[in-house]
């Protein structure tokens, strides 16, 4: 058990690593040969030049100027300065709102933290629970005398902790609620204010019925035309083109290596470089490598001619889903909103996402096989969360005075050292469990793709909620009880369910220790490591040296990267948790989270206004999911709390709770129905006003252009594919004017009885097709 010293030693390790990794991101973000690893967003707004231009030679790669050294710390400051509504201009909507989950932590905890500190912290430390339990041969550690556990079975004093649950309940209630408030104004005023977009315009509509005698394309424009025969304007329907994807990524993985190899003949031409063919150019025949790439590529260019032929010619290529774009938002508000057919399995329409965000790959999955995919996913999830536990707890128990004694008995004689000891027990475990769950969100990720979300923002969504699962099963859960996972459920099936609480609640102060240390690992030094940007920095200069040619290839290697929300917003939920599960216990852990949600809170403004480049804008729509995540926190500390101080023999007092996870879910069910609806429909009122203001700002504008090339798939626009084939694969006219635009007409013999005018039958001289 970890004593005051083991984590005096664990902070002092934490502290004097953020302290290096701030002090190197300080110096080295003033070095000019830096300036695009560490401001690459200011680069592709174009409205930063770099130094390396201008200036004496040394000027032009070091940094000079030594009273920039004496301001290294003036980037704090400078993060801080940018308003909300420049830092939404500037970085986008879902930017500033992820910031305001750290903002919110501070403003939960630090009131509660200066409320704990100030009572609860003093009738623990004046109690006598542990003396009398040392005569019982219990062990304890000093922190534990700043804790619950301090104070004796059956005392009135736990009426304090009782009194202080609901103060941390309906102060952190209240805060949510204002928050809410205020991100669902956001949401709506940016959704006003934003320029016009594709996505405004377009739903997806998946599952379209097969018919014999029209194909996909006639069929969704014969379905809106008779059902929306006012506002329908164009669709896009969508084709399998995952082969031809994959032929044109290989295309461009062998063009970089054609480039590296020119540049490296540039560089020294008495010699021709040259590779081996075989497998990882390992073995094989020795070739010229300019003329096998030259040849790779004629290669691949022919296949990647015969697949979009193929593409556009085969109709098992072309899915049952489409995007429908309408001539106004107000016309997709209705179709992205509403029903559209009887049966509630077919015509199903959703907002489509921003162009940029469709997961292409995965609108041609069959709607049918979702479900098969989603139930097998959930399955390997489970798998993955109970068996994942068995190397994390066998590691950790290496990482601990007992489990290295018993595997290296050799080493007692070191471990045993003060220093060394308090190493071990105070940094060991917490560094561990951050090593083992590095990859885990990119799995996660794997497992949401294979789902078949079709859109950035909801598989960062689908993998951020099984990542918050995970944190509280195994980092959370499993940390507190001992054995393997499997050990655990086994345990809770055997026993009763009001037993569970109890069970944990005994076993959380004893943790407290080990998330302080982990606490310390993660939070301060990893959040220290987020800003040096190390991994990016070397392949900037990696890159530069061997493979930049042109100035788009150094904005290729800049990497800038983007908010990771699938592996960060669950990493926030899991502090909201131990926060508000060790406030009324250990509130010494408090001060530790506070400093983490403001040092994450400076880097991550930082680095949006300087660094991250987002691929989309979901207008904020993952708040629902941290506010419920939050909720979910509170309820579980209550009702741990509960089965903490049933242990305690605080009969009495212990029924009062009861009332706090009541009051809670209801609480969370009115922000659900007053606030929710702004993230998941679009208000018709509001689309109706955008439209009309639209409409006499710019009366002649066309929207068809705009929209009908908006859904092509990337591997249709490519520089090499014709114009002309490209329209053929887009199916649309390029007419200026609705009135000229004629389609094929449909074979289908209802269509002659159609009440709605079709495109065939406006400013055509086709005749109608016979019966």
């Amino acid at each position: 058990m970890a004593t005051l010293g083991d984590i005096g030693v664990a902070a002092a390790i934490n502290i004097l690593t953020a302290i290096i990794f701030l002090l190197a991101f300080a110096i080295l973000r003033i070095q000019p040969f830096n300036d695009r690893v560490y401001f690459p967003k200011w680069y592709l707004k174009g409205i930063r030049s770099s130094p390396l231009h201008s200036g004496a030679l040394v000027s032009k790669f070091v940094n000079v100027n030594l009273g920039s050294y004496l301001r290294f710390l003036n980037w704090m400051p400078a993060a801080l300065k940018m308003p909300e509504p420049e830092l939404i201009d500037h970085a986008g909507l879902d930017s500033a709102v992820y910031l305001r989950i750290y903002l919110i932590g501070l403003k939960i905890f630090v009131p509660i933290a200066l409320l704990a500190w100030s009572i609860l912290v003093p009738v623990n430390w004046t109690s006598h629970g542990l003396q009398l339990a040392k005569l019982r041969n219990v062990t304890s550690s000093d922190i534990d005398k700043l804790s619950i556990s301090n104070i004796e079975n059956g005392s009135d004093r736990f009426w304090t902790h009782l009194v202080m649950a609901y103060a941390f309940t309906f102060w952190t209630c209240y805060v949510l609620m204002k928050e809410y408030e205020k991100v669902a104004a956001m949401r709506l005023a940016f959704l006003q204010n934003e320029q016009r977009r594709p996505d405004q315009f377009t739903v997806l509509v998946r599952n379209v019925p097969a018919d014999p005698d029209e194909s996909i394309s006639d069929s969704v424009e014969h379905f809106f035309l008779v059902n929306h025969p006012d506002h329908y304007l164009t669709h896009q329907v969508v084709y399998n083109a995952n082969d031809l994807a994959a032929l044109v990524e290989q295309k461009k993985s062998t063009q970089n290596w054609l480039d590296y190899y020119q540049l490296k003949y540039t560089r020294n031409q008495e010699h021709k470089p040259r590779i081996k063919t075989g497998f990882l150019g390992l073995w094989g025949k020795k070739v010229d490598a300019i003329d096998h790439y030259i040849a790779e590529i004629e290669k691949l260019n022919e296949q990647i001619m015969e697949e979009r032929k193929k593409v556009k010619k085969d109709d098992t290529s072309v899915m049952p889903a489409a995007f429908v774009s309408f001539k106004t938002r107000w016309g997709a508000a209705v179709s992205a909103q509403t029903q559209q057919s009887s049966d509630p399995t077919e015509w199903l329409t959703e907002w489509a996402p921003e162009a940029r965000e469709v997961f292409w790959s995965n609108l041609a999955i069959p709607y049918v096989s979702l479900t098969v995919r989603r139930l097998i996913m959930h399955i390997a999830f489970f798998f993955l969360t109970f068996f994942f536990m068995i190397p994390i707890a066998f590691v950790q128990s290496l990482a601990s005075i007992e489990g290295i004694e018993k595997n290296a008995p050799f080493l007692k004689s070191i471990i045993e050292n003060d220093l060394f000891k308090s190493v071990i027990q105070g940094f060991l475990p917490g560094i561990v469990l951050k090593l083992f769950l590095i990859f885990l969100p990119s799995i996660l990720m794997v497992m949401s793709k294979f789902e078949g979300f079709v859109s950035l923002s909801s598989l960062e969504r689908r993998a951020a909620f099984r990542y918050y699962i995970f944190n509280l099963i195994n980092v959370f859960l499993g940390s507190v009880i001992t054995g393997s996972a499997f050990e655990q459920l086994d345990s809770f099936l055997k026993q009763s369910a009001k037993e569970i609480p109890k069970t944990v609640g005994v076993a959380i102060p004893i943790k407290a220790t080990f998330f302080i240390t982990y606490i310390m690992v993660d939070g301060w030094a990893g959040i220290a490591g987020e800003i040096l940007r190390l991994k990016p920095l070397i392949f900037f200069h990696i890159k530069n040296s061997l493979l930049v040619k042109t100035e788009k290839d150094r904005e290729e290697a800049m990497n800038p990267g983007q908010i990771n929300y699938h592996a960060t917003e669950p990493r926030i939920q899991l502090y909201f948790l131990l926060g508000l599960v060790y406030a009324p216990v250990t509130p010494v852990l408090l001060p530790f989270i506070i400093i983490f949600f403001a040092l994450a809170y400076l880097v991550f403004r930082h680095q949006i206004i300087n660094v991250y480049n987002q691929e989309y804008e979901s207008a904020a729509r993952f708040w629902p999911d941290v506010h419920g995540r939050i909720i979910s926190a509170l309820i579980i500390a209550q009702i741990l709390l509960m089965g903490l101080l049933s242990t305690k023999g605080a009969a009495q007092s212990t029924p009062f709770l009861l009332f706090l996870p009541i009051i809670t879910f209801f609480f969370h069910r009115y922000c659900k129905g007053r606030y929710e609806p702004a993230f998941l429909r679009h208000p018709l009122k509001e689309a109706m006003v955008k439209d009309t203001l639209e409409r006499a700002r710019e009366p002649n504008f066309n929207l068809k252009p705009y929209l009908q090339k908006a859904y092509i798939h990337p591997v249709f626009k490519d520089n090499d594919y014709e114009d002309s084939r490209f329209d053929e694969i887009s199916g649309y006219c390029i007419e200026d004017s609705d009135e000229e635009c004629v389609t094929v007409p449909t074979k289908r013999q209802s269509r002659i009885n159609t009440p709605a005018v079709s495109h065939a039958s406006r400013g055509s001289s086709r005749s109608p097709p016979s019966k």
